[in-house]
């Protein structure tokens, strides 16, 4: 199952897997429910899914809040129905800055981002792309209109509300205790020039709190690698799956 992650899904089918990516409530082709913009509420549904589906052994992979949303889902529902896992550029174990997490966002910079959200969100939906998310805003990298329009459409599809509560359902969660929880194979995937979620913060602390894990650093790759170095990603994430 794949979070967040379109450029991976035709790569994956082609290479005979189904495929399936869910949009989570206040996102995309969701219903924009006023509440549950929480990441137990992101879990749940996530479970609810591959329960109706009836998935076994499914390899999750998750980019950015999406790999909270995995390791919160099996740190509520277990690993029974569960072969992998792929975190990239995520979250986890926790992304904000704090006594013991230095390499972390400072709180200011999500209260910006929400502002920015709030005050008018076809802006920030371009504004977002067009610099850090996929270092467009550094030296040296052409920026791709295409990729900044479409980040701008799938933002617009989701409800303002979720969006919102999602940047603090995500930033204020500490995921480590869900990762002690995790046996089964994990790779972790960081672009050490990752201007959203700090490389630092992210895989190598991760790394050491799964049983099974395994830490891959890109150099001068982005926060939104799997769309820009998506022929890496997608190798990479294969081998993996395959192993």
């Amino acid at each position: 199952m794949l979070r967040r992650l379109g450029p991976q899904m035709l790569f994956f089918l082609g290479e005979g897997f189904r495929v399936i990516a869910h949009d989570r409530r206040g996102h995309g082709r969701s219903e924009q429910v006023g509440g549950g913009n929480d990441m137990d509420h992101y879990a749940d549904d996530l479970a609810a899914l591959v329960a109706h589906l009836d998935l076994r052994d499914v390899v999750h992979v998750g980019h950015s809040a999406g790999g909270g949303e995995v390791a919160r889902y099996l740190g509520r529902h277990g690993e029974s129905r569960v072969a992998k896992v792929a975190l990239i550029a995520a979250v986890t174990p926790s992304v904000l800055q704090t006594g013991a997490n230095p390499a972390g966002t400072p709180l200011a910079v999500f209260q910006s981002l929400q502002a920015q959200l709030a005050a008018n969100r076809s802006d920030f939906y371009r504004a977002l792309p067009s610099g850090p998310f996929y270092n467009f805003d550094q030296p040296g990298v052409e920026p791709s209109e295409a990729v900044i329009a479409n980040w701008w459409r799938r933002g617009m599809m989701g409800g303002a509300k979720g969006q919102y509560e999602c940047v603090n359902a995500f930033i204020r969660e500490d995921y480590s205790d869900d990762l002690r929880k995790v046996t089964v194979p994990v790779l972790l995937m960081n672009g050490d020039a990752d201007q959203i979620v700090p490389h630092a913060s992210s895989g190598p602390r991760a790394v050491d709190l799964v049983k099974n894990g395994t830490l891959k650093t890109y150099a001068g790759f982005p926060h939104g690698m799997p769309t820009t170095q998506a022929e890496t990603i997608n190798a990479d994430l294969l081998a993996f799956i395959r192993s």
